[in-house]
């Protein structure tokens, strides 16, 4: 059987803190009906039971076969011991209902938990930072899955340019994708251009920003992506709401978006706008300029004790 290559959109399942799991279950559902065919999951989201159910629904009525969807999963921070990164995987498999994930990743570089909910300042004294070689020890695990057959590709989530370069170094299957925050006011240009030349697929969260995000993850530096200037303007030009600008943006450089909506006509208008006509090169030119570096997914950082802010999980 041939393996499938990644969809050029995904649907984003994240929203465990302030959306009911049911309702993201029932955002899926509607996202399979309307085309979607890639749906980025994790464990730590705490809705792939539910969402598993809407998968088996979906199944059985014969609106889509296992074989046209592109499942992902993601290991949480505290799975990253010895035996525990397969067991991470078969929990998500049969919350999932599934019997293989296309796509499973490491969620973040460093094994540290975080609790949920609690302050974007907050440190754990057992917190540590990266380190290449217990970062290859998870790895190890990762690739023991493939050759498992539980999953059919393994990548990495949240990572620099720095980390990156020595999982490939050291690796026996390279990641496939790296799932990153992307967005018009974050456009990670360096990150972006070195995945693209190792071959590895980027994958855009928060590629419409982050409106949703609760307002104690909000600080008053952030960037509106849907409200500059350029966006407004271009979305005027193609006739189309701000958000879709910002997704014709990231497909134009060449990543794989994977929005995130409750709202079906949000749904539908966001698969819409990667499947139509692309921004031109002028355009996307143009889009270069709004790049504020604005990152805005700042409260699952995992601090250790001496380190100075958030910034450091970035090096």
């Amino acid at each position: 059987m041939k393996v499938m290559d990644i969809p050029k959109i995904g649907f984003g399942t994240f929203g465990s803190d302030h959306v009911n799991p049911d309702e993201v279950a029932s955002a899926v559902l509607h996202a399979l009906r309307c085309g979607y065919r890639h749906i980025d999951c994790a464990s730590v989201y705490g809705n792939e039971a539910q969402i598993g159910a809407v998968l088996k629904t979906a199944f059985d009525e014969g609106l889509v076969s296992r074989e046209e969807l592109w499942i992902t999963s993601k290991l949480w921070n505290d799975m990253h011991g010895e035996g525990e990164v397969v067991k991470s995987c078969r929990q998500s498999l049969k919350d999932l209902q599934l019997e293989y994930l296309d796509l499973y990743l490491v969620h973040w570089p460093v094994p540290n938990y975080h609790p949920p909910k609690c302050s974007v300042t907050s440190r754990s004294p057992d917190a540590r930072p990266f380190d290449i070689n217990e970062y290859m020890k998870t790895w190890r695990q990762m690739e023991e899955l493939v050759d498992a057959g539980l999953v059919r590709h393994i990548g990495t989530s949240n990572m620099t340019t720095a980390k990156l370069s020595g999982v490939l170094q050291y690796a026996r299957i390279k990641p496939y994708v790296n799932e990153m925050e992307l967005h018009p006011t974050f456009q990670q240009k360096e990150l972006l251009a070195y995945v693209k030349q190792n071959g590895i697929i980027p994958v855009a969260f928060c590629p419409l920003g982050s409106p949703g995000r609760p307002e104690r993850d909000k600080t008053p530096d952030d960037a509106v992506d849907m409200e500059e200037p350029v966006v407004k303007k271009l979305a005027k030009k193609y006739g189309v709401h701000p958000a879709a600008v910002c997704l014709k943006w990231e497909a134009g450089a060449g990543a794989v978006p994977i929005p995130f909506s409750v709202n079906q006509k949000n749904i539908d208008a966001n698969f819409k706008a990667v499947m139509e006509a692309p921004l031109s090169g002028d355009d996307m030119e143009e889009m270069k300029t709004v790049d504020r570096n604005c990152r805005l997914i700042k409260g699952q950082v995992f601090l250790w004790d001496g380190a100075s802010d958030w910034h450091d999980l970035w090096k």
